[in-house]
């Protein structure tokens, strides 16, 4: 009877090792997988947007001594500026419904609001970049927080706002409960617009540079200080700024009431709707070049 030696090796067939091969496949390729996983993380960022939220404000007014008095100060000293300008002939800025103070301190927080909204949703992108490079977060938490930030600092411009509509006496009409719908919308096109440069920013400085000279421009061709042209080659350009409608149509709604240009409205209303879910997109697919690329 043969015995085995324990020293012998054994000729026994091993089986070979599981291959791995690792090959890049984009997340386009499974939309609906995509979009579930924005929705979850969507869903998710409210604890951590909240936190940041919090980390703003505080940081907003920390080593200020006029504090929340600034954002009172721009949008006032704007309204007294022009209309002494406009009581002295200097401007001919046109009639007005209410009384121009009233109407340029509104429009003037309406439109600084917009602008507010453009630049904080495109730095989204850079404070997700340099959070992502170390703790795996939901990147719409930082797009929440900004959003959240400028409300509050919105809600609180109105207060000198409602002064002034107390002071010259400029009622409101009850279309005032319709006025949030229009302004959502303005929102949404400032954060889709600022979603979709975002990225480009965080690679080229030039990008922030370039939307500061063009958003002062983007302020002389919007009915903020002036009503609404309603002949001529200016008239052409203010009415197809997809701006106007959506800060036209909030006004309205607050003063008179009658909206001047429904059709327009909604059509703006469409361009910032699809902004958005474009801007939000392409806010995701970039991030991961980001992060790598720092």
């Amino acid at each position: 009877m043969s015995q085995t030696n324990p020293h012998q090796p054994q000729n026994k067939r091993k089986k070979p090792m599981p291959v791995v091969v690792y090959e890049p496949d984009s997340r386009v390729r499974h939309p609906v997988r995509f979009l579930q996983e924005m929705w979850y993380d969507l869903l998710a960022s409210r604890g951590l947007a909240w936190q940041l939220f919090q980390r703003n404000i505080q940081s907003q007014y920390r080593q200020s001594i006029l504090g929340m008095l600034w954002l009172f100060i721009p949008p006032l000293v704007t309204a007294i500026g022009l209309t002494f300008l406009r009581e002295a002939k200097i401007l001919n800025l046109g009639e007005t419904p209410i009384p121009y103070p009233v109407y340029v301190a509104l429009s003037m927080t309406l439109w600084q609001t917009f602008i507010q909204t453009f630049n904080g949703t495109m730095g989204a992108a850079r404070s997700a970049k340099a959070m992502l490079m170390k703790l795996n977060v939901p990147p719409e938490a930082f797009v929440i927080s900004k959003l959240a930030q400028i409300l509050f600092n919105f809600l609180i411009q109105l207060i000198p706002v409602f002064f002034l509509f107390v002071w010259f006496k400029v009622g409101v009409s009850w279309t005032i409960i319709l006025a949030p719908v229009a302004f959502i919308h303005l929102l949404m096109f400032g954060t889709g617009m600022g979603l979709l440069l975002g990225p480009f920013s965080c690679l080229y400085g030039d990008v922030s540079k370039a939307i500061g000279f063009v958003t002062r421009i983007w302020l002389f061709v919007t009915p903020v200080i002036y009503p609404q042209p309603k002949s001529g080659i200016w008239a052409i350009l203010v009415a197809i700024n997809p701006v106007t409608p959506l800060i036209v149509t909030t006004r309205d709604l607050i003063t008179t009431g009658d909206i001047s240009n429904i059709a327009g409205f909604w059509v703006a209303s469409a361009v910032a709707i699809i902004a958005t879910f474009l801007g939000w997109l392409f806010y995701r697919l970039s991030l991961p070049f980001l992060v790598e690329r720092a």
